[in-house]
């Protein structure tokens, strides 16, 4: 659980910062002004700002610039899963935003306008873990229910380049070998959308399309309800909720929730393999750890 909502945002906003590498907060600061000057924008740091919106932002801007992707491409990305938290009714946000008024929206650190921006709020979320021994000896009725782990996988961070392949890359491959699946074999996913951006570059690095392609593929509809990998139908971060702490459970309560076809009007068709992705923390131009985690039908 985590309660983070406080009436004075300036204490919320020192918390924030202490996600970062504390102790070598000058380097994270000149790597992500070097990275801003390689795409011709500003980085900006400072008092009254979210760290995390603003190194998000950075990561979207070189992106923009490295591989073509749109502001456009990013709000529809938000627009869908703001329709997915509209259909959830534990969703923090329960309310459709079009694209135009995402785009409308007011300004938190370019190209990342409020609509594409996770809301701080408070919640809690649990799961109930064991091995197959004690599960053989449980009812048929919560048998039936269950969910398996396939695998589940923690990945550091690093400072990097960049332009190399993310943490979550390295923790999604190893759970794809770990449970014998690839990107293809997945049904559902929830990804880590601090930012709506976040959706695109996860996409990627998932597997779930070639790198540098992610905001077509968002723009494509391929991660809709009905599309070819249905991501964040929880409403995903920016909809549904981000009480840090919480989070990670929240979302496999989704894809647990998902493979039991218990959704309601957005449960995905068929789904029986979901992979859930979490990262936290900064450090360099990626998150400090990051979990891959492959659920499925027992």
């Amino acid at each position: 659980m985590d309660k983070f909502y406080h009436p004075d945002m300036q204490l919320v906003l020192t918390a924030f910062e202490n996600g970062i590498d504390r102790e070598d907060k000058d380097r994270l600061i000149g790597e992500y002004r070097t990275v801003a000057e390689t795409c011709g924008q500003d980085f900006q740091f400072g008092d009254n700002r979210t760290i995390f919106m603003d190194t998000y932002a950075m990561q979207a801007c070189w992106h923009m610039w490295k591989w073509g992707t749109t502001q456009n491409q990013i709000a529809v990305g938000a627009s869908k899963n703001h329709y997915n938290g509209s259909l959830n009714p534990k969703a923090q946000y329960q309310f459709e935003v079009p694209v135009e008024k995402v785009l409308s929206d007011y300004m938190v650190s370019y190209p990342l306008t409020r609509s594409m921006c996770a809301p701080i709020g408070d919640g809690a979320a649990a799961a109930i873990l064991c091995s197959e021994t004690f599960f053989n000896t449980l009812p048929p009725s919560v048998r039936e229910r269950s969910i398996k782990v396939r695998a589940s996988v923690l990945s550091s961070g690093k400072h990097r380049p960049i332009n190399e392949p993310g943490l979550s890359k390295w923790a999604a491959d190893k759970a794809y070998q770990m449970a014998g699946l690839g990107p293809e074999d997945i049904h559902v996913a929830e990804v880590h959308d601090a930012t709506a951006f976040c959706e695109i570059y996860q996409a990627e690095m998932m597997g779930f399309c070639p790198i540098g392609t992610g905001g077509k593929f968002i723009e494509s509809g391929a991660t809709m309800l009905d599309g070819k990998i249905p991501i964040n139908t929880s409403g995903g971060l920016i909809s549904k909720g981000h009480p840090i702490g919480a989070t990670g459970l929240s979302m496999i309560y989704e894809i647990a929730t998902q493979l039991r076809g218990e959704a309601g009007p957005r449960q995905v068709k068929n789904a029986c393999v979901g992979l859930v992705e979490n990262g936290g923390g900064v450090i360099s131009v990626e998150e400090m750890a990051c979990g891959v985690t492959l659920l499925g039908k027992p």
